[in-house]
């Protein structure tokens, strides 16, 4: 699981914003219609006679001042009849998706993040801890997984990453009282780490605080092949740590399927949709696209 910080920071699902900041969404190489040239963040679309649905690559936090919406972009939300998210995402669903994480991240009481570590990780886990400048039982409430997140997750809004300038903030505070979907339930979401068992869990943290340094370098490469729209290097970069093929399944390629599945069975109803998802959902081998190609469906890059 050597990817865990870094998926789970830029695939992992985006409920786990509303238990602790952060995340947006990558993967391997793949190919798909014409693919036009130009600065700034793909966009794709589907469409057939009365269709058309946008797929937009999103990155869930960022630092304040990347310029990225455009004109392409704001044509395509503008002229959509509905926007479509991971999750839902309006104030009374974020909400509730808080309460879920920590109740879902919560361990049963009596028992500490600590009591489950040996020796050695706990050494490990309260030196990085101490590196932080929090004390040793600052998360002793926690799951592992909701520990690993977290921890990862603050080294990056100590460099000024934040859920608030994420791409879907800024996308739905552009769609005034315009209709919003979502393509899964903040339940499945936080499910797909809290179904790891504890070992699985353990070893997932452990990971993300051994690369909490590289965590910021590598989500800065990832961001900066984002805004230029190159998905292919965004996947590259992905893969150089991707080696846990259940994980990556779990967190990509099984949503992506379904997603696919979504989308399919979309065309079959008049209008236009523009879908907001993680980037590297839109990116590589068993993205999105290869499952729509499989479907038969032509997907074609807008920018």
């Amino acid at each position: 699981m050597k990817f865990a910080s870094l998926l789970a920071l830029t695939v992992a699902p985006f409920a786990l914003l509303a238990a602790s900041p952060a995340l947006a969404d990558n993967h391997a190489a793949t190919e798909t219609a014409a693919a036009p040239a130009g600065k700034g963040p793909a966009l794709w679309k589907v469409a057939d006679a009365d269709t058309t649905i946008y797929l937009f690559g999103t990155v869930h936090v960022l630092p304040e001042g990347i310029q990225w919406y455009d004109d392409t972009i704001a044509t395509a939300l503008t002229g959509s009849d509905m926007i479509v998210t991971e999750i839902p995402m309006d104030p009374a669903s974020e909400a509730a998706m808080g309460q879920l994480a920590q109740s879902r991240g919560t361990l049963p009481a009596g028992t500490t993040l600590r009591s489950l570590l040996t020796p050695e990780q706990k050494a490990t886990y309260e030196a990085a801890l101490a590196k932080l400048g929090a004390p040793p039982e600052a998360f002793d409430q926690f799951k592992p997984w909701m520990t690993g997140l977290t921890m990862s997750l603050i080294p990056l809004m100590q460099q000024g990453y934040t859920p608030g300038a994420g791409v879907e903030k800024v996308l739905l505070s552009k769609v005034g009282d315009k209709p919003q979907g979502a393509l899964e339930t903040a339940e499945f979401q936080l499910g797909i780490f809290d179904g790891m068992d504890q070992p699985a869990q353990i070893t997932f943290m452990m990971e993300a605080i051994e690369g909490m340094d590289k965590t910021a370098p590598m989500l800065n490469r990832m961001v900066a092949e984002w805004a230029e729209g190159d998905a292919d290097e965004l996947a590259a970069i992905m893969n150089e740590g991707m080696t846990d093929p259940a994980v990556a399944d779990a967190l990509l390629y099984s949503r992506n399927a379904n997603w696919a599945e979504w989308i399919d069975a979309r065309l079959d109803q008049p209008g236009s949709v523009f879908i907001a998802v993680g980037a590297g959902h839109l990116a590589g081998a068993q993205s999105v696209q290869d499952y729509l190609a499989q479907k038969g469906i032509t997907v074609s890059r807008v920018k």
